[in-house]
């Protein structure tokens, strides 16, 4: 009784200087007011909502009903467009995700070695297709399923090919086009992060690293650069998995709402047809929750992997 006497006097005694704290701080909590009302409302509470109405039947025109867990049996059991949008969406994370997000720091890393008026016009470069929406379009264009596109035009003058190919139609060719837009897209996502903190690392680390022994530029970034850059790292891993997540527009406008057999569906794009075409909103919320968790704890393992970083 002893141990739990002492256990429950320390708990006491930490939230008596936690209100202590709070109270010495009430200002400062009056400054961050208007911000905690505007995120509750327009963050928290959208979840919430989201997360009940998804056991519920609810097509806008009628009020909820009840329906436990029909739509979660519906989604894994009877929805095989689903199935087939949550492969498709796992691709996109698992290839453009990882590639992007290494892809961004390297590029960070190497623009970083630039004089400063070369660096700063090679940052707005590779920074432009995340600050363009529509850029992507420029891609129908060169992948469109006539001979006039740029690329079947190309290929036919090479001999490559003896007909324009569908390459936004055919679900041979769909997948592949847009997992390259979609990386092409992501390198902005992450590298502008990337570049400030590399700016940030105080040179006086690679100066006492080199007394301590480190001698190439592998070991440098290892044991100095990316144990500095932890915050940005971690910023532009959340981004690039809410980003290989949430593709959505870039399948609509290449490959057509909806695509030639669903082969180019995505979690978000369903989510977008019974959201808002279909107007089931019970089913497009259980959608949406499952989203959610599969983020949350993809972002948990990034996290567990990047503290190891360094150490």
């Amino acid at each position: 009784m002893s141990v739990l006497n002492k256990y429950v006097q320390k708990k006491k005694k930490n939230f008596h200087i936690a209100m202590y704290k709070a109270k010495r701080s009430k200002n400062c909590y009056l400054f961050l007011l208007p911000y905690a009302i505007i995120f509750t409302l327009f963050y928290i509470v959208p979840v919430v909502m989201s997360i009940c109405l998804s056991f519920t039947y609810y097509n806008v025109l009628e009020s909820p009903r009840f329906i436990g867990l029909q739509n979660y049996i519906n989604l894994f059991l009877a929805d095989d467009v689903f199935l087939t949008s949550v492969t498709n969406t796992f691709l996109i994370a698992a290839i453009t995700g990882p590639i992007g997000y290494l892809a961004s720091f390297l590029f960070a890393w190497f623009i970083n070695e630039l004089p400063r008026y070369i660096r700063a016009f090679a940052v707005l470069v590779f920074y432009a297709p995340t600050i363009s929406g529509q850029v992507y379009l420029i891609w129908a264009i060169m992948f469109s399923g006539d001979a006039y596109g740029y690329v079947n035009s190309f290929l036919m003058k090479l001999g490559f090919i003896n007909q324009p190919i569908l390459w936004l139609t055919d679900p041979n060719y769909m997948m592949p086009v847009i997992l390259l837009v979609i990386l092409w897209m992501s390198l902005g996502t992450g590298f502008l992060s990337f570049v400030a903190g590399l700016q940030g690392v105080d040179q006086a680390q690679y100066e006492a690293g080199y007394v301590d022994g480190v001698k190439n530029r592998w070991q440098e970034l290892w044991y100095i650069t990316l144990p500095n850059m932890k915050p940005m790292l971690m910023f532009g891993a959340v981004m690039a998995i809410t980003q290989s997540f949430g593709v959505c527009e870039v399948t609509m406008a290449l490959a057509g709402f909806p695509s030639t057999d669903y082969a180019a569906r995505t979690v978000v794009t369903h989510l977008f047809d019974y959201g808002s075409v279909r107007f089931e909103m019970g089913y497009a919320s259980a959608i949406a929750t499952v989203l959610f968790i599969t983020m949350i704890l993809c972002n948990k393992l990034i996290q567990s992997l990047l503290r190891k970083v360094g150490t």
